[in-house]
């Protein structure tokens, strides 16, 4: 399976540390390497670049700092590897809060730019896909709670068993080639505007 090249955006005042980390990419194989040395407008650029994975290194990073490229790292959805110099348990904290995938304290060496690039973006798909299933399930549940109060409501105005109401539910469904949880949740919506007290 040939693996596409990343396009790799490094985010780095320091040019020199910058230089180590475009080394250890392109010596792993990435040639589309875009290096920023200026924060300010960052989100713009990202979105010009359109990066695959984005690392950020922050020598000696301050609060405020650190809180800007968390912030950043909510919105882009993408992996971001992020070098720091020194770190307490806030900013670990912070940054795993923020979806940072790999945040490393006092660890830049242009040997170990791939592997935790590597490591970055297996974290990012690994949590992307648990967030997935997870607003799945979340669906299914609702679907389930709305299908459940949809036959309660047929049981009760047409004196049906749960099973065949939701073999009606499951019929009109299929006549109308729409989902049980559409037609669940139209039921639900037409007995709240008839009967305040179903809503």
């Amino acid at each position: 399976m040939i693996r596409k090249s990343l396009t790799v955006l490094v985010i780095d005042e320091n040019h020199i540390r910058a230089s180590i980390i475009e080394a250890g990419l392109r010596e792993a194989g990435h040639e589309q390497v875009t290096v920023v040395h200026d924060v300010a407008g960052i989100a713009r650029r990202i979105a010009e670049i359109e990066p695959d994975v984005i690392v950020i290194d922050l020598e000696n990073p301050n609060r405020d700092m650190l809180e800007n490229m968390f912030q950043l790292s909510r919105v882009v959805k993408r992996p971001i590897a992020m070098f720091v110099d020194r770190s307490d348990q806030a900013s670990i904290e912070a940054a795993v809060a923020a979806g940072v995938s790999a945040y490393v304290v006092d660890g830049l060496r242009q040997e170990r730019v791939k592997p935790i690039l590597d490591m970055a973006i297996s974290r990012f798909n690994a949590f992307s896909r648990m967030a997935r299933e997870l607003e799945e399930a979340r669906g299914e549940l609702e679907d389930r709670k709305v299908i459940d109060r949809a036959k309660g409501i047929l049981m009760r105005s047409r004196g049906l068993s749960e099973d065949a109401a939701y073999t009606l539910l499951r019929k009109t469904a299929m006549n109308q080639n729409r989902k049980i949880s559409e037609i669940a949740q139209s039921l639900v919506t037409a007995a709240g505007l008839l009967d305040p007290g179903e809503s």
